[in-house]
């Protein structure tokens, strides 16, 4: 029976010398190889042209690579790129390629499907099947960079962790991902330029502050009232906006980051004058940002966005208090646009 090869990259670069020392070979191979698997993203043993092939051919007897695969890729009319990416174990998730006059930012996955129950979110449909390695992660931002120079001209500037998924409950890989795409040794990319946004799990943002990440945090909010956000996000239940307020309230007095909060306005579920006034009380213990979100329907049920005069009203209040507001556009209408549609029609 054929034992089941190991990843390479599940391997550090100490890792990777020690063994080419135990098969007699010198410790900068290790290196070299590292380099090729992070650096150059090699998919294979035989793209590593500086090694000899005795030595590429006794890394495919030992290691395999799990690279993903770009399996469908959507390009909208405006720019945005959406790929269905194929893992090794034949399990789709999706990423996303958004571009501006200024930027091209990557919209990364962090688990296959998600175990939280968003009930306006399209990946909810999808369970919960796995985490994404660190390399997963890594991957789908080397292939939407590659996709930006391609298409754009110009390499990615921005990550957000937006896709598929709760990050916070694929903590420790997330983080390794991070480390790898900051690091001068895989990307070089600052983590300033990184978004990990959130449900709102409260202890692991407390570990976040305690970690002293360097990348900003953003939180999926859509309601700062209890009953509201209960109902359109069931978890809210077990980690109530006081839980979450206190938790942030700790993020900042650790970080000194301000907190973006994204949210949706739907029709009759969170358009009324008393949810701003929640949302503006809401923001008050730490200077933060509210990124208005125009929301890309999944089906024609409850969830549809709320008419101009609502958007206008939480812009005039939100700006009347001092707080920061953005609206975001939806970019890629003419393709599956809302997060998880892609990866559905896979289903």
């Amino acid at each position: 029976m054929e034992t089941k090869k190991k990843d390479i990259r599940a391997l550090t670069k100490e890792q990777l010398r020690e063994f080419f020392l135990k098969q007699g070979d010198k410790a900068f191979r290790g290196n070299q190889v590292y380099e090729w698997l992070w650096q150059k993203s090699a998919h294979s043993f035989e793209d590593m042209t500086n090694i000899s092939l005795e030595t590429r051919q006794m890394l495919q007897d030992n290691f395999v690579i799990n690279h993903i695969k770009v399996d469908q890729m959507q390009r909208s009319a405006d720019g945005t790129i959406k790929n269905a990416v194929r893992l090794h174990d034949d399990l789709i998730v999706e990423s996303v390629l958004i571009p501006t006059a200024t930027r091209t930012t990557a919209c990364v996955s962090s688990q296959v499907g998600c175990s939280l129950d968003c009930k306006f979110c399209a990946t909810a449909q999808l369970k919960r099947m796995r985490n994404l390695n660190p390399d997963e992660i890594y991957d789908q931002v080397v292939a939407i960079d590659n996709e930006s120079r391609l298409y754009h001209n110009r390499p990615l500037s921005n990550i957000v962790f937006m896709g598929m998924g709760e990050p916070l409950m694929n903590y420790n890989n997330v983080l390794k991902a991070i480390d790898k795409i900051t690091s001068p040794e895989g990307l070089g990319m600052s983590p300033k330029r990184i978004v990990v946004s959130t449900s709102g799990v409260p202890k692991m943002i407390k570990k976040m502050a305690d970690d002293a990440v360097k990348f900003k945090l953003a939180v999926s909010l859509h309601s700062a009232i209890d009953e509201v956000r209960t109902s359109i996000m069931p978890f809210n239940a077990t980690f109530p906006l006081s839980d979450l307020r206190d938790a942030l309230q700790y993020w900042y007095s650790k970080t000194k980051n301000r907190i973006t909060y994204e949210y949706v306005v739907w029709d009759g579920i969170n358009d009324k004058r008393k949810d701003v006034d929640a949302l503006v009380e809401f923001c008050t213990f730490a200077p933060s940002k509210v990124n208005l979100i125009e929301y890309n329907p999944i089906d024609d049920g409850e969830f549809q966005q709320a008419d101009s005069k609502a958007l206008d009203m939480y812009i005039n209040i939100l700006e009347a208090n001092n707080i920061t507001v953005t609206v975001r556009r939806s970019r890629g209408k003419d393709i599956d646009a809302a997060c998880g549609q892609l990866a559905n029609k896979g289903q």
